[in-house]
């Protein structure tokens, strides 16, 4: 890839890892909730999955779910509906006797739970479709068709994978450094409702556009 082509890249994907979104607010809920390592390994695991996109925009399947109808409105629906439950089991822990994440869980790391954290991550970002269209558009602009259009990708993703991971892992320091202010009974309840109202919208927003 020449350096302008290479820049360019580097500059779109950036802008778009640090445009406020789904990602970001899964990284940000998980890192309240289980302190430092739920944020770090749900972070992982959401850029885990730009592979998948990756892989799915380089066989051409992003192709057949964008020009088939009931495909692409299946997957936008499932993955909707999940954020919507991340979104509901957030406002269960703000209308409970306890927040998800008090200070005692964050000290022991009682609340943290590698499968689950793996779980939630990976699949807030495979079931986007919106990611799944936006690598079908845009990868392919940065792709030598003379070369082998799999790897080519992998190698794009994996750029994307590092500046994703440093922005999700400042975010998990924050977090992780406010979590005594978090752990407050009404500041803690509040930040539930808050994200889970937020990926609520956004399930919902996910859902009814087109």
């Amino acid at each position: 890839m020449e350096l302008e082509l290479f820049l360019t890249f580097l500059a779109a994907i950036t802008v778009l890892t640090l445009s406020p979104g789904v990602d970001t607010m899964v990284v940000i809920r998980n890192s309240a909730r289980g302190g430092w390592r739920d944020g770090m390994v749900t972070s992982t695991a959401i850029c885990s999955g730009l592979f998948v996109h990756a892989t799915v925009s380089a066989v051409g399947i992003a192709v057949i779910l964008a020009q088939t109808a009931w495909a692409f409105n299946a997957l936008k629906l499932v993955g909707a509906a999940y954020l919507i439950w991340l979104g509901f089991t957030s406002w269960r822990s703000a209308l409970g006797n306890q927040s998800g994440f008090q200070l005692g869980e964050f000290t022991q790391g009682n609340d943290f739970r590698f499968g689950r954290s793996v779980k939630e991550g990976f699949l807030s970002n495979v079931l986007n479709p919106k990611t799944v269209v936006f690598y079908m558009a845009f990868l392919p602009q940065f792709i030598d068709p003379a070369g082998n259009a799999i790897t080519q990708s992998y190698m794009l993703a994996g750029i994307h994978f590092v500046i994703a991971m440093l922005w999700q892992g400042g975010i998990v320091l924050l977090v992780d450094r406010a979590r005594d202010w978090l752990a407050r009974p009404r500041v803690s309840k509040m930040f539930d409702g808050m994200t889970g109202t937020v990926l609520i919208a956004l399930g919902l927003r996910l859902a009814v556009t087109d």
